[in-house]
């Protein structure tokens, strides 16, 4: 579906010396490597989360393999087009969607735009029904389609841009922050859609966000870049199993610890009773359990795994490191 080979952008940015005359007669520039000659490929029927901090690369990355930039070098082939062709044929089995961008029409119902996009991708009468009726009922949109986009809350409008850029359902979706903003309710009904969309339709998907969450829920593998180079292409299971080395145990206590209450130094503890936190490594979870249960009363205990917003920093700690 995409093949992509030693991509890079290169930007030019023109540099202040603080002399107005200097910069008006002589104007300096340097170039900044927005992605920097990376390669890697992406299958049917897949959604690959695309992570990285801001300035990593994602978006401009997901803006060439779209044809809204072009290349300073490499090649990308995605479903056997050039993408900055802009070729028809293209472009009908695409969709680029950026949370907090909006493509409705502002003033008129979000109808009036699925109609603009019916005409402009030639979909078929009896086919676009069908489709809008399918995507409205998995969204749960029906109750406000009749309003006016401006009048609808942020989620309730990225559902409807949803819609908006599904109507031809394309074989690839290029999905940038779509839960941006989200409160948690909006957020899990668009993380449920795509999902349920790519699985009913076999859609590749490339998906970035800063939401861990998302990604952990949708993506079974994921490409991590950093300063415009990839940092780690593979399953997120390989990664987890390789930075998370902790868990966090959490015992509610039936009465305060007792003064003589002691753990090995390098044990990580908040105590607020009748909270007691500790951070263990996995492999003396059961020794240091069998310690504390022997000198505290409780009433309840739970053991969390590490968050993946945790692991990623980890990872990110450590390739930092090496370099």
């Amino acid at each position: 579906m995409i093949q992509v080979n030693n991509l890079t952008k290169i930007y030019k940015t023109y540099e202040k010396s603080g002399n107005i005359l200097t910069d008006f007669f002589n104007r300096q520039y340097k170039q900044v490597k927005a992605v920097d000659n990376i390669s890697f490929q992406l299958e049917t029927n897949t959604l690959v989360g695309f992570i990285g901090p801001n300035g990593a690369g994602k978006t401009t990355t997901m803006k060439m393999l779209s044809g809204i930039l072009y290349p300073s070098s490499g090649t990308i082939n995605v479903l056997g087009y050039n993408p900055f062709e802009k070729k028809p044929d293209f472009l009908k089995q695409i969709a680029f969607i950026m949370g907090q961008k909006n493509q409705l029409l502002w003033e008129l119902p979000a109808t009036d735009s699925f109609r603009l996009n019916k005409e402009i991708y030639e979909i078929e009468d009896n086919v676009y029904k069908n489709t809008v009726n399918e995507l409205v009922e998995l969204l749960n949109c029906q109750s406000f389609l009749s309003q006016p986009v401006k009048t609808l809350s942020l989620g309730q409008r990225m559902r409807l841009e949803l819609i908006n850029s599904l109507l031809h359902l394309p074989k690839i979706l290029f999905l940038d922050e779509p839960t941006i903003g989200l409160d948690i309710f909006a957020q899990t009904t668009i993380i449920n859609f795509i999902k349920e969309y790519q699985n009913r339709y076999h859609s590749s998907v490339l998906l970035t966000s800063h939401y861990m969450q998302d990604v952990q829920k949708l993506a079974n593998r994921i490409i991590i870049v950093n300063l415009g180079k990839i940092i780690f292409d593979g399953k997120l299971m390989d990664l987890i199993k390789q930075f998370s080395q902790e868990k966090t145990v959490v015992i509610t206590l039936n009465k305060p610890i007792s003064q003589d209450f002691s753990l090995p130094e390098n044990i990580e503890i908040d105590y607020n009773y009748p909270l007691l936190k500790l951070k263990l490594k996995k492999d003396e979870i059961n020794h240091i359990l069998s310690l504390i249960l022997k000198k505290c009363e409780f009433v309840d205990l739970t053991i969390e795994d590490e968050s993946i917003e945790e692991i990623i920093k980890k990872f990110f700690k450590k390739t930092s490191s090496n370099r």
